[in-house]
């Protein structure tokens, strides 16, 4: 498989104020994701992990830098490029499964193919209906999200995620609310998709299973990315 860059976040900073203090999340933050590979980011409680993944998504504006999502730059965008970039190219999960009450676990999976435009509507369920059977949740494609256990809901935001075979997928702490048995199951597919897909993913988690798993783990602190192993 062609390695190609698929993230590219170079001088990111990010500082906060609280009154007359200014807080420096971020400084400097370097970091380049190749397709198919898989990076976690560790580091203390409040050392700036969820902010620079909400940055590298384009969920939150950074102060400098730069930041770029398959070729093409988020940071300098519009919110609408923004939205229509992480439509085509990425995908999410938060510890937090934000699923939609209204639409059935099918309904949630599909929905990212939905809003993209061009996609039959069948094609779409039948591309979500393969991602549920995966994680072997077919069987409660039909049920809303509050007739879904807490294992569930996050194993179809996962699902959700990967729907639209984006070119890179963020989580965070994206196992903290499951069990020892569907934390696996998310593991699997993640090796899985990797192999089928080439699918990138950059995680936060404080789980050290997880982090033993992926290919290279970096280390967030006094706002800045080190190799783990410095």
């Amino acid at each position: 498989m062609t390695e190609t860059i698929v993230l590219s976040a170079r001088r990111v900073c990010k500082s906060f104020h609280d009154g007359s203090k200014t807080l420096q999340i971020l400084q400097q933050v370097e970091l380049t994701v190749r397709s198919g590979e898989r990076v976690v980011i560790l580091g203390r409680s409040g050392s700036g992990k969820s902010t620079l993944m909400h940055i590298l998504g384009g969920l939150l504006r950074l102060d400098e830098g730069e930041v770029y999502i398959a070729g093409k730059e988020m940071s300098g965008a519009s919110v609408g490029d923004q939205g229509r970039v992480r439509n085509e190219s990425m995908g999410f999960v938060y510890q937090f499964h934000h699923l939609l009450p209204e639409f059935t676990a099918l309904e949630n999976v599909a929905m990212p193919l939905w809003i993209r435009g061009g996609q039959d509507a069948k094609d779409a369920k039948t591309k979500a209906l393969v991602l549920l059977e995966i994680m072997d949740l077919v069987d409660r494609a039909k049920h809303y999200p509050h007739q879904l256990s807490g294992g569930e809901k996050q194993r179809v935001a996962v699902a959700r995620a990967l729907v639209g075979s984006p070119a890179i997928v963020l989580g965070d702490e994206i196992t903290g609310n499951l069990d020892v048995e569907n934390a696996e199951r998310v593991l699997q597919l993640i090796v899985s998709v990797r192999q089928e897909l080439n699918t990138a993913f950059v995680l936060v988690t404080h789980d050290h299973t997880v982090a033993n798993q992926m290919d290279r783990q970096l280390w967030l602190d006094r706002g800045t990315l080190h190799p783990h192993d410095e």
